[in-house]
């Protein structure tokens, strides 16, 4: 046992953010498990939140009522690569927070700072349990979150690029079109970019990575790549 221990890879701290459709979650999942890391998609706990409200009749654009309820749902999250989980007071709910409905309401809660403590002190607690390490995925990973993380990434892709895939992950009438849908990702750029409470931004140690002519290979290998090497020096 002692010599597993002492042959076994330090343990690393991952933070992956960016906006919406550069691929962050592909590239997060298949880089965690490739290097035998846990996983944590944070936009899927405020998407729980934001479900939670909506479906518990607060109105989501009243930041007063939203940090009322923000202590109330129990949000947990399994942080398996393969196979990511999260549960609301015990219920599965991966699929009914990706709904268009919780997409366009997402950005109010996510404002609200009560939310953003509640979720920032959840993701801290889940980050220092994972033996080996993890990588989490957000917006405020390397700027709030985790400001101490090992490796720092910030994945970007032009508006078209990002429109196309994002339009490519919804199906049937959830489907839009690509202006749309470009339509919307800026919308909420400016809104993640402009609230006052952790905003949408790269960290000044992160490293960028523009994933807009890349193949999802290839972003994986890069980010792969910079963590072998934090792990090696």
């Amino acid at each position: 046992m002692e010599t597993a221990a002492r042959t076994a890879p330090a343990a690393v701290v991952v933070g992956i953010d960016g906006p919406s459709g550069t691929g962050k979650s592909s590239t997060s999942k298949a880089v965690a498990a490739k290097l035998g890391l846990r996983y944590l998609d944070t936009g899927a706990q405020y998407r729980a939140i934001t479900w939670w409200m909506l479906s518990n009749g607060i109105d989501v654009n009243d930041p007063a009522a939203v940090a009322d309820a923000a202590g109330k749902p129990e949000i947990v999250s399994g942080t398996d690569p393969s196979a990511p989980t999260i549960t609301v007071d015990g219920a599965d709910a991966s699929a009914p927070i990706r709904t268009q409905e919780v997409t366009g309401a997402v950005s109010a809660v996510s404002a609200v700072p009560e939310v953003r403590t509640r979720m920032t002190e959840l993701q801290r607690a889940i980050a220092a349990e994972a033996p080996y390490g993890i990588v989490v995925e957000g917006r405020d990973i390397g700027t709030t979150v985790l400001p101490d993380a090992d490796v720092k990434i910030f994945l970007t892709a032009s508006p078209e690029a990002r429109a196309a895939r994002r339009s490519g992950e919804l199906k049937g009438k959830e489907a839009v079109d690509l202006a749309a849908t470009r339509a919307a990702l800026v919308k909420r750029d400016a809104a993640d970019s402009g609230r006052k409470t952790s905003p949408l931004a790269k960290a000044a140690d992160a490293v960028e990575v523009d994933t807009t002519e890349l193949t999802l290979e290839q972003v994986i290998e890069c980010v792969v790549t910079l963590v072998e090497e934090k792990r090696s020096a």
